[in-house]
C-alpha cells in the first residue's frame, strides 16, 4: 500500500509489466535468493515509504556485475513506484570512485557519447558537435568498445598497439589484472601520464609528469549537477604540464599543427558551446556565474536564465516527459560456486586508501592505518578451514590467486570472502575477480566470483 498511485498514473508508463515481474519475487524467494532476511526487507521498505525524503543512494558496487544494468534498473524502478525522482530532496543516484567521475560521465569521457550526454551515434548530435568543432561529422568516430574489451585487446592484431593513459593503473585497477598486465607489455607503445610513479607507468616506455589536483584550475560536477570552481593552489614545477596542455598539443600535431587551445576557462566555454542542447546542457554556466553563485545546476541552457537545481520537477527526457519503467528478472552471477571454487569473492575499499592505491599507499600516515591488504571471513568458515586471525591465507579464482593475511568478522557471511582491491603484488584482489562483463554496459564483474580458500 505505498505506491505513489497518483505519481506511477500521471508521470510514468510501463508500470504494469513490473507488477507482473515482481509478483514472482515474494519476500520468502528474495531471501533465498539473496540473503537477505524477509525483516531487512519489510524494514527497508518502510524506511523508504514512509518518510517525506528518501534517495536510494548506491555506490559502484551495485553496477559492478555482469547484470549491473538490471540491478540499476530495477533501483530505479523503486524510486519511481515511490515517486522519488523530481521529489525535493529525493530520488535514485550512484557515487562515482573518482574525482569529478560525474562531470567526466557527462562529457564525453565514455566511448559512446560526445559532450552534454550525447550519444556519439546520433545523428543530430554528431552534426552540433562537429559544428562547434568546425570538422565534418563524418570524421567523428563510431560508438568506441568498453574499457575492459579495449584493455583485453592490446597488443594484439585486433586491438590497439600505442595506449596513452592519463592517471590510471590499470595494473592494479582492472579485473583479470594478470591478463590486463600482459597485454600492456604487449603494446609496442605505452605512454603513461601521471602525478606518481605507479604499477602502470612502471611498465611504461615514456612516463609524462602531469600537474595534480591543487595545481591546476577547472570545474568538477558532483552528484546533484551542480558544477563547481577547482581552484590551483600552486603553480606546478617547471617543465611539468597539464594534462589539459598534452591533450592540446597533442591534438594540434595529430591534425594541422595548429596550436589548440589549453587555456582551462576557454576550454570550458567550448563545452558550454557543444553541450548546448543535449541533456547536460552547459552553455549557460560560466566561471564568474558559478563563483558568484556557489555552484551552477545543470541544465542551464541561458546565460541570463535559470538553472535546474532539480532534475525531473515537471517532466522527464523522453519524448512524452514520462519515466519509463523497465521490467527486469533476476539472474544469476556469471560465476556460480562447484566443489572447486565453493565460496563467493567480493572487493572494495578501505577508509585509509584510494582506488589502486598508487597516491595513498606513498603517505605514511594512510600506510600506518592501513598497510596492506587482507582477507576478510567468517569465523566459522575459518575454524573449518583452519585458519586463524592474522595467519596467511591464499584466494585462489580460476584466473588467479592473491594472497594476504586472515581477518576474521562476523559482519561477513560465512559462504563469502572480502579483500580490499588496493595493493599491487601478491595482494592484488583483481588477480582473482572475473572479467565477465554487462552486455549493456561493458561493466566487468568485480564484485562477485567463485573461490577457494586455503591456508598459505
Amino acid at each position: 500500500g505505498w505506491l505513489d498511485r497518483a505519481y506511477v498514473a500521471e508521470r510514468t508508463t510501463g508500470f504494469d509489466e513490473v507488477r507482473r515481474t515482481v509478483a514472482g519475487y515474494w519476500p520468502a524467494e528474495v531471501e533465498r535468493l539473496s540473503g537477505v532476511p524477509v525483516a531487512d526487507l519489510y524494514a527497508t521498505a518502510r524506511a523508504l515509504a514512509t518518510v517525506d525524503q528518501a534517495i536510494i543512494l548506491t555506490a559502484r558496487g551495485a553496477e559492478q556485475h555482469a547484470k549491473g544494468v538490471d540491478t540499476v534498473t530495477a533501483l530505479i524502478n523503486l524510486a519511481l513506484a515511490l515517486g522519488l525522482p523530481g521529489r525535493p530532496g529525493s530520488g535514485y543516484g550512484c557515487l562515482t570512485g573518482q574525482g569529478n567521475g560525474q562531470g567526466g560521465r557527462e562529457h564525453g569521457q565514455k566511448a559512446d557519447q560526445l559532450p552534454g550526454y550525447r550519444r556519439i551515434d546520433d545523428p543530430a548530435a554528431r552534426a552540433h558537435v562537429a559544428g562547434v568543432w568546425g570538422v565534418d561529422p563524418d570524421s567523428l568516430p563510431g560508438p568506441g568498445v568498453p574499457a575492459y574489451q579495449l584493455l583485453d585487446a592490446l597488443g594484439t592484431p585486433s586491438g590497439a598497439r600505442a595506449l596513452l593513459v592519463f592517471g590510471s593503473n590499470p595494473v592494479v585497477s582492472a579485473p583479470r589484472a594478470a591478463r590486463v598486465e600482459s597485454r600492456l607489455r604487449a603494446l609496442d607503445l605505452l605512454v603513461v601520464a601521471d602525478f606518481v610513479r605507479s604499477e602502470t607507468a612502471e611498465l611504461a616506455d615514456v612516463v609524462l609528469p602531469v600537474a595534480q589536483w591543487a595545481e591546476e584550475d577547472g570545474t568538477m560536477t558532483n552528484l546533484e549537477g551542480r558544477v563547481l570552481r577547482r581552484r590551483a593552489l600552486r603553480e606546478p614545477p617547471a617543465g611539468v604540464r597539464t594534462e589539459l596542455e598534452i591533450l592540446a598539443a597533442l591534438a594540434g600535431r595529430l591534425t594541422d599543427g595548429a596550436p589548440l587551445p589549453s587555456d582551462p576557462r576557454e576550454v570550458f566555454a567550448e563545452l558550454g558551446r557543444a553541450s548546448a542542447g543535449g541533456p547536460a546542457d552547459y552553455a549557460g554556466i560560466t566561471w564568474d556565474r558559478i563563483d558568484a553563485d556557489t555552484g551552477v545546476f545543470w541544465p542551464c541552457p541561458d546565460r541570463d536564465g535559470p538553472d535546474t537545481p532539480r532534475l525531473f520537477a515537471d517532466r522527464f527526457p523522453t519524448p512524452d516527459g514520462r519515466a519509463q519503467f523497465h521490467a527486469v528478472t533476476h539472474r544469476p552471477a556469471a560465476e556460480p560456486v562447484c566443489a572447486d571454487y565453493p565460496l563467493h569473492f567480493t572487493t572494495g575499499r578501505v577508509l585509509a586508501q584510494y582506488q589502486s592505491g598508487a597516491q595513498t599507499r606513498r603517505v605514511a600516515a594512510l600506510r600506518r592505518a592501513a598497510p596492506g591488504g587482507f582477507v576478510e571471513l567468517h569465523p566459522d568458515l575459518a575454524a573449518r578451514l583452519g585458519v586463524t586471525e592474522g595467519a596467511p591465507v591464499r584466494v585462489v579464482s580460476r584466473r588467479g590467486e592473491l594472497r594476504a593475511p586472515a581477518r576474521l568478522s562476523t559482519a561477513i557471511r560465512p559462504d563469502t570472502v572480502f579483500a580490499p582491491f588496493h595493493w599491487p603484488g601478491a595482494q592484488r584482489a583483481n588477480s582473482v575477480t572475473n572479467d565477465a562483463l554487462d552486455p549493456v554496459s561493458g561493466m566487468p564483474e568485480f564484485k562477485i566470483c567463485a573461490v577457494r580458500v586455503e591456508p598459505a
